[in-house]
């Protein structure tokens, strides 16, 4: 069964390719407001963001650490942790120097994690879609298979049906015929061919 074709919208190709560069630039955006607001050579907020980012980045060990370590949740705490300290010196920081470098190597070091996720996604799905293309061509393999099969054996019966008929009316001919002794095939060795005997009685009661 032939599986709709959908074509994806342009957005939707876009939009993985452009969150590493949105996540940086949301990051920065904000913690230039918040620089415009009090953060700027604030030392309490700084130890706060600081605290935070190391918080973070444990939590990311610990997640990391053992057999039964998950690989996403020590990546996504590595993220936080880089975007909090990311978002302390871009809002403890005067002036836009700094701020965008950091924004600059955050951007390029998340497209480089990134890129890494989307070779893996793009082999799965290429691995999936060669599965299914090998499935579908078996099934079809196996459908032409018994359509052969079946077209075979309906080619055989009619076969043995018109040969039935062919000699059923041979038979029936051959009895038609005027002098046709069923008891002289019989006395000469041939086997008795009871339809044809009794065709023949009913010839003669006739």
């Amino acid at each position: 069964m032939n599986e709709p074709i959908v074509a994806r919208h342009w957005l939707a190709h876009a939009t993985p390719k452009a969150a590493p560069a949105l996540a940086t630039t949301t990051v920065l955006v904000l913690a230039r407001i918040w620089n415009a607001n009090g953060a700027e050579h604030s030392i309490g907020n700084a130890v706060l963001m600081t605290a935070l980012s190391l918080g973070a980045a444990a939590a990311g060990v610990c997640a990391s650490v053992g057999r039964a370590g998950d690989p996403v949740i020590a990546g996504t705490a590595f993220a936080a942790s880089g975007a909090l300290a990311f978002a302390g010196v871009a809002g403890y920081a005067d002036g836009l120097p700094l701020p965008l470098l950091l924004w600059s190597v955050a951007t390029a070091g998340a497209y480089g994690l990134a890129a890494r996720y989307w070779r893996t996604d793009r082999r799965e799905r290429v691995a999936h879609e060669r599965q299914v293309s090998d499935r579908r061509e078996e099934r079809a393999h196996i459908e032409r298979v018994e359509t052969i099969r079946g077209t075979t054996q309906i080619e055989v019966a009619r076969t043995g049906a018109a040969y039935a008929e062919s000699l059923a009316a041979a038979l029936t001919a051959r009895a038609a015929l005027p002098g046709f002794d069923p008891k002289a095939l019989e006395t000469a060795g041939l086997p008795e061919l009871p339809a044809a005997a009794h065709t023949y009685e009913i010839s003669k009661e006739n």
